[in-house]
């Protein structure tokens, strides 16, 4: 049997004031991420600046965490997703990688709150493994992609290990930040910039 007219003009709608309703939620979680502590940002407060119910984000999110990571992820994402620029100049790029990364993790009035999801992301499994399929993951491909265009420009020594190479470059910074350390500036990034090309680089590269 054939869609009705009726019923092929009410699906689309319905359609959009869903989609309409996922941005307006995310948008208020986005705004409440700056203006609250993660441990006073609930999910009434996200449904009242979205207006809409609480049912409504229970629809597509299982916790308050998920919806923040997503609209956390909706604040950082470009139109070609997560891309290194590769100027020809690897040792600039990734300065800028590194610089950035610092920037993000240190900026005072949003650093508690990604400390606290950082701890929600340890405790629930599946905005961890959200957190490793959509960000972690797709971070460490476009580094390797970097890398590997540096390798094949002769900047980096051919028998490169992209795996250790990542580890080398981005974990300095996210231990310290992780262990509460400090001492991440921009400074401090260009060091460990400077002892991770040491290896990525060959006498023939230098």
């Amino acid at each position: 049997m054939s869609e009705s007219p009726a019923a092929r003009r009410t699906a689309p709608s319905a359609v959009r004031r869903s989609e309409r309703a996922r941005a307006a939620i995310l948008a208020a979680a986005a705004e409440l991420i700056r203006e609250l502590p993660y441990g006073k940002l609930g999910v009434e407060a996200i449904a009242a600046r979205a207006g809409v119910g609480k049912q409504t984000i229970y629809r597509w999110w299982p916790s308050k965490g998920a919806v923040v990571f997503d609209a956390m992820l909706e604040m950082d994402s470009g139109p070609d997703g997560l891309v290194l620029p590769d100027t020809g100049d690897i040792a600039a790029d990734l300065r800028g990688l590194l610089r950035g990364s610092v920037a993000a993790l240190t900026d005072p009035a949003f650093e508690p709150f990604l400390r606290a999801m950082y701890i929600e992301i340890q405790q629930d499994p599946e905005l961890n493994a959200a957190y490793r399929e959509r960000l972690l993951l797709p971070q460490r491909v476009a580094v390797a992609e970097r890398l590997a265009a540096g390798v094949r420009a002769g900047e980096l020594r051919g028998d490169l290990d992209v795996e250790l190479a990542i580890d080398l470059l981005l974990g300095p910074i996210q231990f310290r930040w992780s262990l509460g350390l400090g001492g991440l500036t921009e400074e401090y990034a260009d060091a460990a910039l400077a002892a991770a090309l040491a290896y990525f680089r060959d006498s023939a590269c230098r």
